[in-house]
């Protein structure tokens, strides 16, 4: 019987890959859901992002988590059954967000990469650029003002960064920090928004504020940027979003000390729900593009331990 079954695997890796399709997707793995309306999970993998978006036509997927954390986005993938990303986001070059790249192309047949062109020189980099010159993946650089369809009628509006920006290199303080380049995008899908922010600090969030108007700001929900650390949301910028909650994604007991008390405390003035994958897991967020709910891994748990 061991033997049929190893042959079995044989056969269909050789069929998968001679149709060019993954051929990591052994095992229990459910197919993908039929999505209506737009579903995002901002998925646990530490200190790090990984956001699941999936419209009733495309699945994106912004940012990959960190190298140290690719056991639990492999895991997060296959426990969604991600086969296919039509749209993977790098919103920059760290390693928290770009870690995890090489493990999507690996499992998933990725249609294109979309990024914010600005390079870096580590390895990790080096390897993503190479991955897709090797697999020939179409690519394509954004900048504030690029509008993305993402299918069903759900948009992605590139708010930042500029060309000018990514041309001074994201220099602060005579250091290049490439945290003020992230790619900050809204997510629109009929009246539900959300602002996707990368590791986007102040300086990045007022340059928004002056390209803006508020009406193209106002979101119910905000994507915490930088972890939830000090050096993001600051208090004018969330006054103009004016959002319901955050969704922070940061690891337990993590060195940063993220989400910070005094980010937490502008969350509290503005007076925003919080939900934090270090003590909530996997956070769902569905819209059917009017009303739209959040529902975190450990609520289900619980629900699922309880008595009746």
């Amino acid at each position: 019987m061991k033997a049929l079954w190893t042959a079995l695997l044989v056969l269909v890796s050789a069929i998968s890959a001679a149709c060019g399709l993954p051929t990591d997707w052994f095992g229990d793995a459910p197919p993908p859901p039929v999505e209506t309306g737009v579903t995002i999970k901002m998925l646990a993998v530490g200190q790090g992002d990984a956001i699941l978006i999936r419209t009733p036509e495309q699945t994106i997927l912004v940012d990959t988590g960190d190298t140290s954390e690719t056991g639990r986005l492999r895991a997060a993938l296959k426990k969604e059954g991600v086969r296919r990303v039509d749209k993977l986001i790098v919103t920059h070059p760290h390693r928290d967000h770009i870690g995890g790249a090489e493990t999507v192309f690996r499992m998933c047949d990725v249609k294109e990469v979309c990024d914010n062109g600005q390079p870096t020189s580590t390895n990790i980099y080096r390897e993503y650029l190479k991955t897709i010159q090797k697999k020939g993946i179409p690519s394509r650089t954004l900048r504030d003002g690029d509008v993305l369809d993402l299918g069903g009628g759900a948009l992605l509006r590139v708010l930042s960064p500029t060309q000018e920006m990514v041309d001074e290199r994201g220099m602060q303080n005579g250091k290049v920090n490439l945290n003020l380049n992230s790619i900050v995008a809204r997510l629109e899908y009929g009246e539900f928004a959300m602002m996707l922010t990368g590791d986007a600090e102040a300086p990045t969030e007022m340059g928004i504020l002056k390209r803006y108007a508020p009406d193209m700001l106002r979101c119910s929900l905000l994507k915490s940027g930088h972890h939830g650390s000090k050096t993001a949301s600051c208090t004018k910028f969330l006054q103009a979003l004016d959002a319901d909650a955050a969704l922070v994604s940061c690891g337990e007991d993590n060195e940063y000390h993220c989400p910070h008390p005094s980010v937490l405390g502008r969350y509290e003035q503005q007076e925003m729900k919080v939900f934090r994958t270090d003590q909530n897991g996997t956070i769902t967020v569905r819209t059917d593009g009017k009303a739209y709910t959040v529902e975190t891994e450990r609520d289900r748990e619980a629900d699922a331990g309880a008595k009746p």
